[in-house]
């Protein structure tokens, strides 16, 4: 699946700060949090690499699109995920809005969305808190 990613050079608990911040920017909140690594070890006594996803939801382009379909409510919120990079740092991948309703009844509201998805993705790069903590 496409997605919208970067890698910072940051520990995982920071970039998880810089995303939450970088995306409130652009008007979206998070509404849900899972964090793989803890959920499965607790689970299923599996150890594996730190793995976290956050739920970004913008609330206006949500209402957009749940007027035209109430179904897209299936693939809301928007999926952010956060896991250690090759090399040191965080890799944050963000789903591309385009590729969950590729219906062009969609394309204006999923295109906005992935501008302002992009546009946070970007502040964490141009950061200057770019850094391993």
């Amino acid at each position: 699946m496409r997605s919208i990613e970067t890698t910072v050079e940051m520990s995982m608990k920071n970039a998880e700060q810089a995303v939450r911040a970088a995306l409130a920017e652009q008007g979206f909140g998070i509404i849900t949090e899972i964090d793989f690594a803890a959920t499965l070890e607790s689970k299923l006594g599996v150890k594996r690499d730190a793995l976290k996803v956050l739920g970004a939801c913008n609330p206006g382009f949500a209402h957009q699109a749940l007027e035209l379909d109430p179904s897209v409510a299936l693939m809301l919120p928007c999926n952010v995920s956060l896991s250690p990079a090759q090399g040191g740092g965080t890799r944050v991948q963000v789903v591309d809005p385009r590729e969950l309703v590729p219906d062009p009844e969609f394309a204006e509201i999923a295109n906005s969305a992935a501008a302002q998805l992009q546009a946070a993705v970007d502040s964490l790069a141009d950061s200057d808190t770019h850094r391993v903590d």
